[in-house]
This record gives structure tokens, sequence and C-alpha cells, in this order.
């Protein structure tokens, strides 16, 4: 190691701020201008960012046609993956967001918690995350429905349409986002996607969906098919797993739900195929009062 001078030292401690103000201006000219998408989805504020890799939530949201200044419904957000990138986007662009959930009161247990775990997060910290209004999925007739009429801009469906299934209410919901979007409006679906032969699963039980299936409840409610992406795909899925979608990652489910984990379970077949496979799809609303929807095209 060469030996300093006291003049070489004193001349590299006096050069010390200017190197760090250096790398501090290259870092800030790197990093995603505030307000951004980008921005929203690198902050430190992020729910597991290595999903990135399968979901892709920058490339998707713009697929939908976000903006930062519109009104959101983010219908079951769960934990609130996507809803830890909308949220601070929409609060710093002046926008808003509604995420509809489960009941917090009548859910199950583990409704409730993952009610009780949202709001923890998110509910608590207005000046990041803006002012969420949170609302209760219709699953009976006689529910609320959520959002006022013609008063969203873009509504999102992520990984959830199987769970709307499950509880028998998704015609139901497909309708009230019907009537809660503006004329012009556009509905964004992702989903586990199932293989287009067999009859469909009406409930499905395995997490996954027919295309068709989904293209058709949209119909019936009245949207138009504006087009698919197969941005969130991965053709390494077999959609033969023991414990259906879970038994992929992230949840690597080892044992029939309700059961205890079975460590002799190998995962590693899971893991090597990543998240599922997925339809990311993209409706829209008529532009104008009493608008028919168009028809699905070929294989809808």
């Amino acid at each position: 190691m060469p030996v300093l001078t006291r003049r070489r030292a004193a001349a590299l401690f006096a050069a010390a701020p200017l190197l760090g103000c250096g790398r501090r201006q290259s870092e800030n000219a790197t990093a995603p201008e505030r307000g951004t998408l980008e921005w929203a989805a690198a902050g430190e504020w992020r729910i597991d960012p290595e999903r990135d890799h399968w979901r892709h939530p920058i490339e998707t949201l713009r697929f939908w046609g976000i903006e930062p200044n519109m009104t959101v419904l983010e219908i079951l957000p769960g934990l609130g993956w996507y809803s830890a990138i909308l949220a601070p986007y929409l609060a710093a662009g002046g926008g808003r967001l509604i995420v509809a959930s489960f009941d917090p009161v009548n859910g199950t247990l583990a409704q409730r918690e993952t009610v009780a775990a949202f709001e923890a997060r998110f509910m608590r910290d207005q000046r990041r995350y803006g002012n969420i209004q949170r609302v209760v999925v219709p699953t009976n007739e006689g529910d609320p429905p959520m959002a006022r009429q013609i008063s969203v801009d873009l509504a999102i469906l992520a990984n959830n349409t199987h769970t709307l299934m499950a509880e028998g209410a998704a015609e139901r919901a497909f309708d009230d986002v019907y009537t809660a979007l503006k004329y012009g409006g556009v509905f964004g679906i992702e989903q586990h996607r199932a293989s287009s032969t067999g009859e469909p699963d009406p409930i499905a039980a395995t997490g996954y969906v027919q295309e068709a299936y989904v293209k058709k409840l949209a119909q019936e409610a009245g949207f138009s098919f504006v087009a698919a992406n197969d941005i969130n795909a991965n053709p390494r899925d077999t959609r033969e797993h023991p414990f259906g979608v879970w038994t992929l990652p992230p949840s690597l489910r080892t044992s029939p739900l309700g059961q205890p984990a079975d460590p002799n379970f190998d995962t590693a077949p899971y893991e090597e195929i990543g998240e599922s496979d997925r339809m990311t799809l993209k409706f829209r609303k008529p532009t104008r009062p009493g608008g028919a929807a168009a028809p699905l095209g070929p294989g809808g």
C-alpha cells in the first residue's frame, strides 16, 4: 500500500466531500422521478418486490392505461401487493384509490386477518398512501355497491377472479364494476390461466380459470374486450399440481388446505416452474350510454 504524504492526505481529505457529492448526484440522476410509476414500484414500502420478475407490475399497469390522477378501484387486494404501488402513485398524482376487500366483521377468520393486516399497513400512513377508501366486495344481491355509479376510471382484479367464483359472487362483482366505471373506463384483469380445453370449473377449485370464461363474465356484464397481453404468461406451468395453483410460488403449499404442512413434500420442481401462467386482459365500458359490448372475437 502506498504511503500518503501529509500534502497528499490533505488533498484527498479536501476532495472527499466533492467525491461524495458526485456519487449522490449520480445516484439521484438514476433514481426514478418522484410521482412516476417507476418511483412507486421502486419504493422501500413495496411488498415482495422480487415477484416483479413474474408479475411485471409497471408494464401491466401501463397496459391497463393507468394515470396518476385516476380514481382506481382495486378488487380483493389481499395484503396489498398491488396497493403498495397504486396507493403512493395515486396519492402523489392527485388520484384516488378505493379497495374492495372482504367483510371485516362477517368474513372468515382468514379474511378478517387479511383485512386487519391491510389496514395496519396502509390505513395509518395517509402521508405516504393517501386517503384510501375501503369498501366490502358485494356477495349478495342486497349488498351496497363498491363505488358510486360512473365514478371510477380504472378497476383492477388481480389473481382473484377464482375467489369471486368460489364465493358465488363473480357475476355480481363484474356487474358492480361495470356500474361504477365511467363511460370508456377500463377493467383490467390478471388471472391464473386454466387450459382452454374441457369444461370450466364454476368454483375454480384449483385457482385456475379459463380465459374464455373470464371474457364471458365480462361480456355478460356489458364490457367490450380490448386486448390480451402475455406479459405474465409462463409456458412452464403445466397447471397439473397436487394443491392447485397454491403448489407454486409464492405459496408453495405442501398439503391440502387446512392440513398441517408436509415436511417431506418436495417443492423444488414447483420452485423451478415459478409463478403461475397468467392471462392479462383489458376490457372497456362503452364510451356512451347504451353502447353495446363488442363481440369477443376469435377464441372468445
